[in-house]
């Protein structure tokens, strides 16, 4: 498998341009010529003829083509549009009502453009390159994943739900038609114009076809911006299967024990507490490299906290969960993962309880985009019959927790570790092997 197909975003009219001679159904494409796709009768409506999908070649491969009004970080605060270009073929297909736009690049090209799309162009090279593994690692577990479900011809379920409880998790299985997609829910893709460093593409190609295996197996490789200063376990975010390569690690060099922080009273005291580890940094020339402008205008997330009036956090739970539970009188942790991550919350209001999980479903209801992490602790003030009229949340940590910290192995890889130590810090008992089949032809 040396290329990959990743959904790029879906609309109604997808407008782009190519600046190499491109094919598509044996008529040849004018460079830099305007061009749009429009959804018509459930067809694709191209220059006055409808098809069921597209294909756009080059013989070409380093032709490039770009596409106009790209969402980048849907549904989180910095959410926005963009105009970006990207390498390799645009196929577009219909479904459920929408065009999909979809490149089809060689793996390493896309990974280039994944490690300058996650982090800044100024982050050091052993950094980067264990980036490059990882997603790699990641990349290769997901397809083959996905292929081992449609030949089993199994029903994957992401989901939960009693009248009492609803527990959800998210991961890249809602993809059908395409590998992986190009936001946040995979990883972080922009096509070429990211890559905007030498470093980035050095990384790739240093570490070309290399992956993390454990007993044999392609590691399902995770990375989030910062762990708070304790990883996550894998079945505590997503489906309940334990890899052990993905268990908890402190996130430093000191020889210190973490405490279990699946139990509630230490999870407490690990949030309300500044622990040294190597994520734990205010550092603006080690932040400038793993955040772009739009993650920077994140200030604080190593610890944090959200301040909620009664109305406002009534009135999002309800728009949220599309339930009625009235005044909310609590928040009450029902289980933590092995950093103090919650995933499974009990929200009781003076109409109805629910217990919600896992952690992204629970930052989801608790914020208009989404809460840094669910590794937090709820204090409740002003009560009137006792029903607060204020609730202040305070948390560790900016996404899952699970695998890489990427602040963390910035820090790791500017104190002189190596790409492979910074790899095995985080996942432990994995090893760095050669996938061959990935490397590019001579």
């Amino acid at each position: 498998m040396k290329h990959v197909q990743i959904g790029i975003f879906t609309a109604a009219e997808i407008i782009f341009l190519f600046n190499d001679m491109y094919v598509a159904d044996g008529v040849a494409i004018i460079p830099e010529q305007r061009y749009a796709a429009r959804l018509s009768a459930g067809k694709i409506e191209f220059q006055g003829r409808q098809f069921d999908s597209l294909l756009f070649e080059s013989s070409n491969p380093q032709a490039t083509f770009c596409l106009q009004d790209v969402p980048i970080g849907i549904s989180f605060h910095w959410e926005r549009k963009t105009n970006p270009c990207f390498q390799g073929n645009l196929r577009i297909i219909v479904d459920d009502g929408k065009l999909i736009a979809i490149n089809v690049v060689h793996v390493e090209d896309y990974l280039a453009s994944v490690i300058s799309s996650e982090m800044s162009a100024t982050a050091s090279l052993e950094f980067l390159k264990a980036h490059a593994v990882i997603s790699r690692s990641w990349l290769l577990a997901q397809i083959e994943k996905n292929r081992s479900l449609t030949n089993e011809k199994k029903t994957y379920c992401t989901s939960m739900q009693t009248e009492e409880e609803y527990v959800r998790w998210y991961d890249r299985e809602d993809h059908r038609l395409f590998d992986v997609c190009a936001d946040d829910h995979c990883q972080r893709y922009q096509g070429i114009s990211r890559i905007v460093s030498s470093v980035a593409l050095q990384a790739v190609k240093e570490t070309c076809g290399e992956i993390l295996v454990y007993n044999g197996a392609i590691c399902d490789a995770r990375f989030s911006k910062c762990c708070g200063g304790a990883t996550e376990e894998f079945q505590h975010v997503w489906e309940p299967v334990m890899h052990p390569y993905l268990n908890t690690v402190y996130d430093g060099d000191d020889a210190i024990s973490l405490p279990d922080l699946s139990v509630e009273e230490n999870a407490e005291t690990w949030i309300r507490s500044s622990i040294p580890a190597f994520c734990n940094t205010a550092a603006e020339r080690i932040l400038s490299q793993v955040l772009n402008d739009y993650d920077r205008e994140t200030t604080h997330f190593y610890r944090w906290q959200v301040n909620y009036s009664q109305s406002e956090l009534a009135t999002l739970i309800a728009q949220n969960t599309e339930l009625e539970l009235g005044a909310i009188i609590d928040l009450i942790p029902v289980e933590r993962g092995k950093s103090g991550r919650l995933t499974k919350l009990k929200i009781i209001g003076t109409k109805r309880a629910i217990t919600l999980g896992k952690e992204l479903e629970i930052r989801c209801i608790l914020s208009p985009s989404h809460l840094y992490s669910s590794a937090f602790v709820v204090d409740k003030a002003n009560c009137i019959n006792g029903v607060p009229q204020s609730f202040t949340i305070t948390g560790a940590g900016w996404g899952h927790g699970v695998g890489l910290c990427q602040i963390g192995a910035a820090i790791m890889g500017e104190n002189g570790y190596s790409y492979r130590d910074i790899l095995l810090h985080y996942f432990s008992g994995a090893e760095i092997v050669s996938n061959n089949s990935l490397h590019r032809e001579r």
